[in-house]
Order: C-alpha cells, then sequence, then structure tokens
C-alpha cells in the first residue's frame, strides 16, 4: 500500500487496531474485523484496502505456521508485498505474530477474506485469486513450497469458492517441475480451437492487468506478484502460439 510521507490508511489502521487490541493474543480476528468496519464503515473503498493488506498479512502469519518455519527468503517476499516505513516494522511484525498466535484458525480468516466479496457475481471474486497470488508468492519464494503449505493453499482455495480446476490454474503459474504447461496456465484445452484460446487469453489479460488492481483495491506494491502473473500468461499464450503454427 502506498504511503505519503511515511503515512497511509494501513498505517493509521494498526496505530488504531493494536491499541484498541491492547496486548492480549487470544481471538484477535473478531476485534479487527470490527475495527475495520468502524473505522472505515463511511469509506468502503478504503476499508477494502485496508482489509484486504489486514486479511493477507493474517493467511501469511498462519500459513508460516502450516511449515512451523519463516524462511529469509519468504520475510522479503511478505516486504515486496507491504512496502511499509521502518518506523512502521514494529506494528506489522506485532499484528503478524498476533494472527500466528491467534486461537482462531485460518479457516476463520479466509471466511472473513471471502465475505468482502459478497457483492461478487460469477464465482469468486477476483480480488481473492488477487490473495492466493500473493500466498504463493510468498510461499514458493525459498524456492520449496512445503507439504502442509500446499495443502493450506487449497484449504483457503477452497473456502475462496475456487473448484480444482481453477485451483490448478492458479498453482501451475507458481509450480511447474517439469515445465510450465501452457494449457493449464491460460486453463484451457489442447483440443480447443485456437480462437476460443486467444478469447480467454484476452480476457484473462484485461482481468489481471496491473491497472485493475488498483481499481479493486489491491495495494500497489502488489504489482511485482501482478507482473509475474502477467508474464505467465503471456508466455503460455506465446507457447501454444508457436506451437499451433509448426503444426
Amino acid at each position: 500500500m502506498m504511503f505519503e510521507n511515511g503515512r497511509g490508511p494501513l498505517t493509521n489502521f494498526l496505530e488504531k487496531v493494536l491499541t484498541a487490541v491492547g496486548e492480549a493474543a487470544g481471538s484477535v480476528l473478531g476485534r479487527v474485523v470490527e475495527a475495520v468496519r468502524t473505522l472505515f464503515e463511511g469509506d468502503p473503498e478504503t476499508r477494502k484496502k485496508v482489509a484486504f493488506s489486514v486479511a493477507l498479512i493474517a493467511l501469511s502469519a498462519k500459513m508460516a505456521k502450516a511449515d512451523g518455519i519463516v524462511s529469509q527468503a519468504e520475510v522479503q517476499a511478505f516486504r515486496e508485498i507491504f512496502e511499509f516505513p521502518e518506523s512502521e516494522a514494529p506494528h506489522v511484525a506485532r499484528l503478524y505474530n498476533l494472527a500466528r498466535q491467534d486461537v482462531a484458525g485460518f479457516d476463520a480468516y479466509a471466511r472473513q477474506m471471502a465475505g468482502l466479496c459478497r457483492s461478487c457475481s460469477g464465482g469468486p471474486c477476483q480480488l481473492l485469486e488477487d490473495v492466493l497470488d500473493g500466498l504463493f508468492h510468498i510461499a514458493k519464494a525459498d524456492g520449496l513450497i512445503h507439504e502442509n503449505e500446499m495443502g493450506y493453499l487449497e484449504h483457503v482455495a477452497d473456502i475462496f469458492g475456487f473448484d480444482e480446476q481453477a485451483f490448478e490454474r492458479i498453482k501451475a503459474r507458481h509450480i511447474h517441475l517439469e515445465g510450465r504447461n501452457p494449457y493449464m496456465v491460460l486453463g484451457v484445452s489442447p483440443s480447443d480451437d485456437f480462437t476460443a484460446i486467444r478469447s480467454k487469453y484476452r480476457s484473462l489479460v484485461s482481468e489481471h492487468h496491473p491497472d485493475r488492481l488498483i481499481a479493486r483495491g489491491v495495494p500497489a506494491e502488489f504489482h511485482a506478484v501482478a507482473h509475474e502473473r502477467m508474464a505467465a500468461l503471456n508466455a503460455a499464450y506465446e507457447a501454444i502460439e508457436k506451437e499451433r503454427r509448426a503444426a
């Protein structure tokens, strides 16, 4: 999230919510959600931005707990998404640690995130796919996604409303041990007509263009993940196009 003169919506929110939460760990989720609703009741756009950021911080913390290790590479990946002044690092770290210690399970956090997109129709909100991409970005930063992390990501995706095919499409952008499957990345089939494949590709590019992220309340720093996603989509389409021309 962008900060002006070291300040910004997320910073202001963290200062207020952490004061309200106090020193107790326990069940933090309910107090965090209530603070978001109360502080930004008359500003739904800011509320969505802040809630997105806090939810991804919390879900990242819960994912770190899944494999029991927080590597330096994962910390760096997290900072690529959330850029904040060093003076605010203690606030972010405290919320992260409270989420890790929270008695509420990660599924409660995931459901709260999904609840922000009740107004969306036609499947899971695009914002939720942004969250999953962010979690994948952090999980793979150390070069290996732990089995428990993958199980975690699958469960979160299920709570978000993504079916198995949609989850495999998202995963294919990040994990390709035997080479990236371009058809899976685009969510198409080798038997599909190239015209249909091109149409799907153009639709995905439109949905995932970095400029579209701002409109749906995604922090500017998240564009590092968005550009990575666009690169995967472009590479997949180019590979299929090359294959079809050769045929």
